[in-house]
């Protein structure tokens, strides 16, 4: 007979477990610590302007958080609480994040549109009885602004990405067949790719965008093409870093032996996690790189 304190469903209660409490401090910590980096709390010590300090702090307490939490889940996984329930959950549960992940560049994407294609409208709603401002806002991208080639750096940034989703898309069906070197040759191939991108954008490419700031001086004209074009491209840096840490991370877990052709929803999740990356460059190649593009030679 079964004792009254054996489990009798398919879900895992977890442990409790400090790792809420201390990432939510930590993202607290380095929220302000990023606050004091850029514009300051104090004159001098740690609240100083320029003073990255805090802001590190905060970082490090949420990569801890990161390191112990997902460690912690990964242990579970391990000792077998992952039944198919709660495995069906975790994909539940990573779908929704991407659909979060959608909708957030959903709002650049739509800021971005809203004054491309209805600049002229704005300028008459908003700053109506300015001439020298609705001149700037009667085409776009604003005069001053030297778009990128996008046949240049972006298309080899493009089929960077394109051909780390064929090495993951390899990785992945070689460790459902149980080729286990495919698999870790094909995540070798995608983690350096995706260093490879980040290289070429952030080392490359954006010290060569001139209207960061408005060129020739006049951010009057430029600085709303250049808030969304970095904030657009950026946060996609941001995913491909860390979309390239969740591949680093699968592939240190295939060498130790954790994904089996069965149970590697871990890997799977990281695969599309790098396939929607992809997407959203796709989107942003055609969109911010090349429509402008063709706009001011049309």
């Amino acid at each position: 007979m079964a004792s009254h304190g054996d489990v009798k469903h398919d879900y895992h209660l977890v442990n409790p477990s400090p790792w809420p409490v201390v990432g939510s401090l930590a993202l607290f910590v380095m929220a302000i610590g990023a606050v004091v980096w850029m514009k300051g709390l104090g004159d001098s010590g740690l609240l100083a302007a320029k003073n990255p300090v805090i802001f590190f702090v905060g970082l490090a307490g949420v990569l801890v958080t990161m390191a112990g939490w997902w460690g912690d889940v990964i242990k579970e996984g391990q000792q077998g609480h992952h039944t198919p329930v709660v495995d069906i959950h975790l994909r539940y549960g990573m779908i929704l994040f991407i659909a979060s992940e959608v909708m957030f560049f959903v709002a650049w994407f739509w800021a971005y549109f809203e004054m491309a294609i209805f600049h002229e409208a704005r300028s008459a709603w908003e700053i109506a009885g300015d001439p020298d401002v609705m001149k700037a806002w009667a085409h776009w991208p604003p005069p001053n602004v030297e778009t990128f080639d996008p046949f240049h750096l972006p298309l080899i940034n493009t089929l960077i990405l394109l051909l780390s989703g064929t090495t993951v898309t390899w990785a992945h069906h070689a460790l459902q067949q149980g080729d286990r070197k495919g698999a870790m040759w094909g995540l070798i191939l995608t983690v350096a790719l995706g260093c490879l991108f980040t290289y070429v954008q952030f080392a490359i490419e954006y010290p060569e965008a001139g209207f960061a700031f408005g060129n020739m001086g006049d951010t009057t004209t430029a600085n709303l093409y250049g808030s969304t074009f970095f904030m657009a491209t950026g946060f996609h840096g941001a995913h491909v870093i860390i979309g390239t840490i969740f591949l680093a991370v699968c592939l240190i877990r295939l060498l130790a032996g954790h994904f089996t052709p069965q149970k590697h929803f871990g890997f799977e999740a990281a695969a599309w996690y790098w396939h929607f990356v992809d997407v959203v460059w796709l989107f942003l190649f055609a969109f911010v790189y090349v429509t402008p593009k063709l706009a001011m030679e049309g």
